[in-house]
């Protein structure tokens, strides 16, 4: 995990890819890259098999450009929509069974600070409702407990996307699916509430509609997990398919439920702000 990573091994190079090339030359690796830069150089993601208009997609691009320091990143997804993505980003990514990616992460952060001791070394979880409110509520919440170092992501599509349309926890009360026809009787999980009480140094509510906060939102949690304590971004990101949305209304509908009930929110604690200004 360094920028050697990403090197050519002397001699090697003319057999490699041009993909690959491009990568290496024009890459993001070891450079201060943003949002306001898209286009002028090679993304760590820009191919992915997900539905036409999927906001998950749009989300993760946004936040693979905003990592700090790619290069010394492990992504940690399970199963769901948005491991089609990671799995195929220029990244290390670490496939996790479905609700343990919190005590994979755990296990990742600890074994990286042994091997590498100060040098930053940074582990982000990024699953979906399904895999971190639900099936892996109790990893997610003991990972926080325990103040454990690392970075969750959760891409709240507000449904199981991947397997039919069957509601989750972090399904609004009363929306019918397809594997809900009557609706759904309880309230949405508040995750953001419970990683507060939990102990998060840094919670966040955002929706890709706008890209610079969500790439702030993203560096400060990355930054604040090095050495404060556990951060916890929960993202709006509609699945157009189960829900109905038309491709070229998907960015409408994110401004919608942004106004309406998904408001961009920030907490951050006294100690994490010291250590950002620092």
């Amino acid at each position: 995990m360094s920028l050697d990573y990403v090197k050519f091994t002397p001699g090697f190079e003319k057999f490699m890819p041009k993909e690959y090339r491009d990568m290496v030359d024009h890459g993001p690796f070891g450079k201060k890259t943003t949002v306001n830069q898209t286009g002028q150089f090679k993304e760590i993601i820009e191919e992915h098999p997900m539905c036409a208009g999927c906001a998950m997609t749009l989300f993760i691009r946004l936040s693979l450009i905003a990592l700090p320091n790619p290069e010394d990143t492990i992504m940690v997804g399970t199963a769901g929509c948005g491991r089609l993505v990671i799995s195929q980003a220029a990244i290390q990514f670490v496939y996790g069974n479905y609700g343990d990616t919190n005590a994979v992460a755990s296990g990742l952060t600890r074994g990286l600070k042994i091997r590498f001791g100060d040098k930053p070394k940074d582990v982000v979880v990024m699953a979906g409702d399904g895999g971190l409110a639900d099936i892996g509520f109790g990893m997610t919440l003991h990972s926080w407990f325990r103040k454990e170092k690392f970075t969750t992501i959760m891409l709240d599509n507000e449904i199981y996307g991947n397997t039919g349309g069957q509601e989750s926890g972090m399904t609004n009360k009363g929306a019918v699916l397809k594997m809900a026809p009557l609706g759904k009787k309880f309230e949405k999980m508040d995750m953001l509430g419970m990683a507060k009480i939990a102990g998060c140094a840094y919670v966040a509510m955002v929706v890709p509609t706008n890209p610079k906060r969500v790439e702030s939102a993203i560096k400060k949690a990355v930054l604040i997990a090095r050495e404060v304590g556990p951060t916890y971004i929960q993202a709006y990101t509609s699945c157009n398919i189960e829900y109905g949305i038309p491709t070229e209304q998907v960015m409408q509908d994110a401004k919608d439920v942004e106004k309406d009930r998904y408001g961009y929110s920030e907490y951050i604690t006294d100690e994490a702000k010291e250590y950002l200004a620092s």
